[in-house]
């Protein structure tokens, strides 16, 4: 499924637009899915027109962040992306670009505007004593 992903992995990453990142969170949690689909889960979330979904799709089609299977009279999309990588990238760039590339105050701004629940701390926590034995 992300055979093109991995091809784009040597060229420049391609930067999803918010809109694009909609339409890719329901294609993640779908794997694969028509305009039709993709369009009804996201009119669950706000109000958009069909034709506007599909025109996303297409445009992302051209930019190689979804493939396109046209076998059938329904095109079948899935993402030629991975949810991993693309979010790898985009703190990748919110750190250099936002915070200076300081990873530690992104995490202190997003807990200080984030009531992080018991778990979250505890996965935090986790996370840093994993960091900390790997430095030692």
């Amino acid at each position: 499924m992300y055979e093109l992903y991995r091809m784009m992995k040597s060229n420049k990453y391609i930067k999803p637009t918010e809109s694009e990142l909609e339409i890719l969170c329901v294609l993640w949690n779908l794997q694969k899915a028509t305009v039709r689909m993709v369009h009804e889960e996201l009119t669950r979330q706000k109000s958009c027109g069909y034709t506007t979904t599909l025109k996303l799709m297409q445009i992302m089609h051209e930019k190689k962040l979804v493939v396109r299977d046209e076998s059938s009279k329904s095109h079948i999309y899935a993402p030629a992306v991975s949810k991993e990588q693309t979010q790898t990238n985009l703190v990748n760039n919110m750190i250099q670009n936002l915070f200076s590339g300081s990873g530690s105050q992104l995490v202190l701004q997003a807990l200080g505007n984030h009531q992080p629940s018991k778990e979250e701390i505890d996965k935090i926590e986790d996370l840093l004593s994993a960091y900390k034995e790997r430095q030692k």
